[in-house]
């Protein structure tokens, strides 16, 4: 596996660096070849050369040549090369996501949410496909797989994402209403709005109990009145399409 880190800050540079080396320690069995690049016009011409890696960790704000231009002719490449993008700023995340970034990171990286990119990006590269839905949270954009989430819950003017695991994401104050923060979710089968706050992923769903639903992880979710009938009616129809 190749991965290659750009960026004209030599300190944060060496501190990707870093966070490779503390992950191939915590996780020998992974075998990195590793370029570096502290001028991007240099990767950009390579990249133009179709001298490609299987995973880009790009600073967006660069001198000349930005993280987004090699991200853009990445995606131009016909290379299904990965990118995770850091950066001092967030206001270039609607731009990251526009490329098909699968993570964009907050400088200073933390490790944790660095090595949560990373083994994201690796179980992509090793051919395993899940939809992804992008999180605006403080740490950065985060992309999490469709099959982790349990339920989304609307939490004063904030998502809350419950995963599969029983950990949370929680994003930053979403500007649109909750039913366009979700509505990619809801075009997909096993993804219901149930309630005016939550949204619940029927693969996860342990029974339904009059006006809620209990999840897996032991959640109890309230179905709006409204909607109860339809809720049991759409639950119905999913479990018998998944044991045709």
């Amino acid at each position: 596996m190749k991965i290659t880190i750009c960026d004209d800050n030599m300190k944060d540079l060496a501190r990707i660096e870093q966070l490779i080396a503390n992950y191939r320690t915590l996780y020998p069995g992974n075998d990195f070849e590793l370029e570096k690049y502290t001028d991007p016009s240099l990767l950009f011409r390579k990249i133009q050369e179709k001298r490609l890696s299987d995973i880009y960790i790009l600073d967006i704000i660069m001198n000349g040549t930005t993280g987004i231009d090699i991200g853009t002719l990445l995606k131009d490449s016909g290379k299904n090369a990965v990118i995770i993008y850091t950066t001092s700023s967030d206001d270039f995340a609607l731009d990251a996501y526009g490329v098909h970034a699968l993570r964009y990171l907050l400088k200073p990286v933390q490790e944790q949410t660095f090595f949560e990119a990373l083994s994201f990006a690796l179980t992509q590269k090793n051919g395993v496909k899940d939809p992804i839905f992008p999180v605006k949270t403080k740490d950065g954009l985060i992309s999490v797989p469709f099959s982790k989430i349990e339920y989304i819950e609307n939490s004063s003017r904030m998502l809350r994402i419950h995963l599969t695991d029983r950990t949370a994401i929680t994003s930053i104050f979403i500007r649109k209403s909750f039913e366009e923060e979700i509505k990619e979710l809801t075009r997909e089968k096993g993804f219901m709005q149930v309630h005016k706050s939550f949204l619940v992923n029927f693969s996860h769903v342990q029974k339904l109990d009059g006006t809620s639903i209990i999840m897996n992880s032991g959640a109890d979710i309230p179905i709006s009145k409204k909607n109860t009938s339809n809720v049991k009616r759409q639950y119905l129809l999913f479990i018998s399409s998944e044991y045709r």
